[in-house]
């Protein structure tokens, strides 16, 4: 049969830019969603619990049985913040491995590791600090369509905006440090006035981290979402585009 008649799809040619799926993005949503709300959880068992502290002579003279409910319900909005924790971070990942392979091809040059390393640079201690953020960061990059006119005037470079990216990384670091240095805290307490103190820098964790979930759906959304229009309408914005994305 003759290559024109041949009814088989036939796979894209290496380097070839292909759309992103909206599946794996759905399921990266639906996971900061989950983790969104269980945080969301926590921060009410937390404001219930310092409402006791707060209380009348605090703990010395709270109900026992408010006391052993407003306790067991700050372990179980724990418990269920640690089971939910690592789904969704397989979720979120599988997501980012899957746009540092689509946003490849759209700018071969553009990135300084292998699409590997966008798994890798979240298991490396320390440097998972940063590391995710600047492949996060060429992703977004080579994502980015430029002008329909070409670039500005004068030969200067053109930029885009990527304080999206900056958002998402920064409320995602500052929660994660700021509610490892709450549990060391509220881990030491040992007078009433220490346990607030631990209960007040978990709830502004948790408030962190409701933040950092919304910053990364609006991160996640907007980068799929650049990088399928680039891949079909190529590296310049059509004239029919006008407003920017991000």
């Amino acid at each position: 049969m003759s290559e024109s008649t041949d009814p088989r799809p036939r796979p894209p040619l290496p380097g070839v830019p292909t759309v992103a799926s909206y599946g794996l993005l759905a399921v990266a949503v639906a996971a900061l969603a989950v983790a969104a709300f269980t945080d969301l959880f926590s921060l009410f068992a937390e404001v219930r619990l310092r409402s006791l502290i707060d209380g009348d002579g605090g703990f010395a003279t709270a109900p026992q049985q408010e006391l052993d409910a407003a306790t067991s319900l700050y372990d179980t909005a724990a418990w269920y913040q640690t089971i939910v924790y690592l789904p969704c971070a397989i979720a979120f990942i599988a997501w980012f491995f899957q746009m540092r392979r689509k946003t490849g091809p759209l700018a071969p040059d553009g990135f300084h590791r292998g699409p590997g390393w966008a798994i890798g640079v979240w298991l490396i201690p320390l440097a998972n600090f940063w590391m995710p953020y600047r492949v996060a960061f060429d992703m977004w990059g080579a994502a980015t369509s430029l002008p329909a006119d070409g670039s500005p005037a004068d030969g200067e470079r053109y930029r885009a905006r990527v304080w999206p990216v900056n958002l998402w990384w920064g409320l995602f670091v500052f929660s994660m440090l700021l509610n490892w240095y709450a549990g060391r805290n509220y881990g030491a307490a040992r007078t009433l006035t220490e346990i607030k103190e631990g209960v007040v820098l978990y709830m502004a964790a948790d408030v962190l981290h409701i933040l950092a979930a919304a910053a990364a759906v609006y991160f996640a959304v907007q980068l799929t979402a650049m990088q399928r229009l680039k891949a079909v309408e190529g590296p310049f914005r059509t004239a029919a585009v006008k407003n920017e994305l991000v």
